[in-house]
């Protein structure tokens, strides 16, 4: 079994609330690793019909079957519930009673925000790091298989995995969330998505490639924000120039995802792929997020980019300074790769800065920007969360 780093986050928050919840899309190994934790609970799936009948026509008596408390896996499922585990939770006083899974973000974050504030903790638990693999091969066959736990513990074909992920969440998934009549059209609106990785989220033209209105466009992101297909990455706004783009970039919380939605049928395919660069920077953008997440911390992440192109991919905000990161895919670093950075010291009056790219040798530049591979991402994390903490 693949140890997670999440794990540590996991057995902390057991410790300072009543419940957790831990959240993230479905098959990133959520149940695996509460199991593990906790292997002394009872454990329910809610996915069963019998079961979640029970939990639905008598929620009280349900719980009540648990008096040292559960995993209740896919929660969402009987929304009505959290109501009653409120009372449940309040008669008791011992921390860590029942562990919540799910894969709905939006349907357990209004429960919880109605009836458990203040007694649920959070975890949200995306795929496989490259960390926690110790991945170190070819970059291409790491953004084409991505992070799914099942891909990499057994021999599953990709294709077929991420065929039936994508038809199981259109048909099942999306059903749930919102009643979505033509599930064609949602399908076609995925797959754009997926084309603009790295690009500014523009709704107007998505609605028309799409053949629907621009409220409906936003309702849908929200469908795939809330469900863990993808995030937008927000634009940074502290005026350094007052000419600076607010529109928000959309990126995966998966490659291997936004691979198949592209039609990438195997790792050959994307080495001459019109896509590559921007597959290369979600990859590093979503290692980096799920750092932060699997340490129980909050989305640092921005971009920054003004109206004549001066762009930052990422800027690491932290409490006392800010790290300017650029992401080149290329395998040759050039004076080009440190234009953006360069600039942003520039008007900030700050040094430094990181550019991850995909060649194989660190360098650290007498301006101190260092350049490193994506493989050797993680070890400088570690510095930077030691400036962070600092």
């Amino acid at each position: 079994m693949i140890k997670r780093e999440a794990e540590n986050e996991l057995r902390y928050l057991a410790t300072q609330f009543k419940a957790v919840a831990v959240v993230g899309p479905r098959q990133s190994g959520k149940t695996t690793l509460v199991r593990m934790v906790f292997e002394g609970k009872a454990y329910v799936s809610l996915e069963n019909p019998d079961i979640r009948r029970f939990a639905m026509e008598d929620p009280r008596g349900f719980l009540y079957n648990y008096p040292n408390g559960a995993i209740l896996d896919e929660i969402q499922r009987v929304p009505h519930l959290f109501s009653y585990l409120q009372q449940v939770l309040d008669e008791r006083a011992s921390k860590g009673q029942f562990i919540l899974t799910g894969s709905n973000n939006f349907l357990l974050q209004e429960s919880i925000s109605q009836s458990l504030a203040g007694r649920v903790g959070y975890l949200f638990l995306l795929p496989l790091s490259m960390n926690e693999l110790k991945y170190k091969d070819e970059i291409d066959f790491w953004l084409y298989k991505g992070g799914y736990p099942v891909l990499h513990q057994e021999e599953t074909e990709t294709s077929r995995f991420y065929a039936n992920y994508i038809r199981t969440y259109i048909e099942r998934d999306v059903r749930l969330l919102k009643n979505i009549s033509d599930l064609y059209a949602f399908e076609r609106f995925l797959r754009l998505c997926a084309g603009r990785i790295g690009q500014l989220l523009n709704m107007s033209n998505l609605a028309v490639e799409v053949g629907v209105d621009t409220k409906t466009i936003g309702a849908w992101l929200a469908v795939l924000e809330t469900s863990f297909i993808l995030f937008r990455l927000q634009p940074f706004h502290e005026s350094y120039n007052k000419r600076i783009v607010k529109m928000p970039k959309i990126y995966f919380y998966d490659t291997g995802l936004a691979c198949a939605l592209l039609g990438v049928e195997n790792q050959k395919q994307l080495a001459l792929n019109p896509f590559r660069g921007h597959l290369f920077e979600n990859a590093v953008i979503v290692e980096l997020l799920k750092r932060r997440l699997n340490n129980g911390k909050t989305n640092n992440l921005f971009f920054w980019r003004d109206n004549v192109g001066n762009e930052i991919d990422v800027l690491v905000v932290m409490a006392t300074e800010k790290l300017a990161i650029e992401i080149k895919s290329g395998q040759t670093i050039s004076n080009e790769y440190f234009k953006g950075i360069q600039f942003w010291n520039k008007i900030t009056q700050t040094g430094g800065g990181l550019v991850v790219y995909g060649g194989e040798l660190v360098q650290r530049r007498s301006n101190g920007i260092q350049v490193v591979p994506l493989t050797e991402l993680y070890a400088n994390l570690d510095d930077l969360e030691k400036i962070e903490s600092s």
